[in-house]
């Protein structure tokens, strides 16, 4: 670990989490961006160099010398951007936590209004669990930008609970670029991201929740999610290469999944609204590969589903997206294709 100066002994109100694997690039946008609010003194920035061979450790130290009061860097072998995301929750000061990935950053005209929003949590005394905001997809070569937000779903400047909730469109969830978590609700779920697997944003998205029993919403667009640089996790092409990986991150989500009736019933159906969504991601991809064996996997995915748990099977199975990506044959396969191709098009999301 770097740590240059001696660090406050006072609890920081937040934690940015920086997972950076040959960021060199890209770093310097998304720390500055973090460290841009009016009011810094209880700011933590938690930078966790994952193994990289290009410049990004150094930078990681020269960024903990030019803010020791608020940046820490943290130098591990390569454990992928799970093993990245669990060492930042071990070692996050802060009352809260939020994970920014090294390529993305913070909007300039939100973060104040995040930080006064924390601050006033901790001040009462129930703090809430979960903050959640819009983010904007920031593609490379798109002129208009995409902005996800929940407006239909969620009241927002109010504390609420997952019986608040509204309605969630069909392909709407919250990201990780959405959620800014309490911390200790992270710990207390005993999330532990799979390592050297990509996608695991899913499970960070999804795991915690079911400690979570109060939340706000900031209608504002904090979080920058930017794509379509070459190589990206998110492109097409390599999602198809690493679907096994959706597959693995599908067991983990169904494994935390409750059962009916164990947990708040707005929690529950929003659980398997997600569910269903990343089951439907995986078997997207499985099919855009046009590899018989996957669609062989495709249907072992919806099988094991259903040996899981037969409750939780009929829940996710009767959701619409569901029902369409199990359209039976080559023309159900078609159909798949061509409604994910305009799907692309219209949001740009790789």
């Amino acid at each position: 670990m770097t740590q240059t100066a001696k660090q406050s002994t006072a609890t920081p109100t937040l934690t940015f989490i920086v997972p950076a694997y040959n960021m060199e690039e890209y770093l310097e946008r998304c720390v500055t961006s973090l460290l841009q609010a009016s009011d810094t003194h209880d700011i933590e920035v938690l930078i966790v160099d994952d193994g990289s061979h290009d410049a990004t450790p150094a930078l990681a130290d020269t960024y903990a010398k030019r803010w020791p009061a608020n940046v820490r860097a943290i130098h591990q072998p390569n454990k992928g951007h799970g093993g990245a995301v669990n060492t930042g929750i071990a070692n996050a000061r802060g009352a809260y936590v939020k994970v920014v990935d090294a390529d993305d950053w913070i909007d300039s005209q939100s973060i104040d209004t995040m930080m006064d929003t924390l601050r006033s949590q901790l001040s009462s005394d129930s703090p809430v669990d979960m903050v959640v905001s819009n983010y904007v997809y920031d593609k490379v070569g798109k002129r208009r930008l995409h902005t996800v937000n929940f407006r239909h779903a969620m009241r927002a400047g109010e504390i609420l609970t997952w019986d608040d909730l509204g309605h969630f469109g069909l392909a709407e969830y919250i990201l990780m670029h959405a959620l800014t978590f309490r911390t200790e609700v992270v710990r207390a779920s005993g999330m532990v991201l799979p390592e050297h697997t990509f996608y695991v944003d899913f499970i960070y998205a999804y795991q915690p929740f079911t400690k979570v029993r109060t939340m706000i919403y900031l209608d504002m667009p904090y979080y920058h999610y930017f794509i379509g640089r070459e190589g990206q996790s998110v492109q097409t092409d390599v999602m198809i290469r690493r679907v096994d990986q959706l597959l693995t991150v599908n067991r983990c989500m169904l494994e935390a999944t409750p059962e009916p009736g164990t947990v708040p019933d707005g929690l529950y159906k929003y659980m398997i609204h997600f569910l269903s969504i990343e089951s439907c991601v995986a078997s997207v991809f499985l099919i855009l590969s046009r590899d018989p064996e996957n669609y062989e996997k495709k249907k072992r995915l919806w099988a094991s589903i259903e040996a899981h748990s037969p409750a939780i099977y009929r829940d996710v199975r009767r959701k619409v997206m569901s029902r369409a990506i199990n359209l039976p044959g080559s023309v159900g396969r078609w159909i798949v294709r061509h409604g994910y191709l305009i799907a692309e098009h219209v949001v740009g999301f790789n």
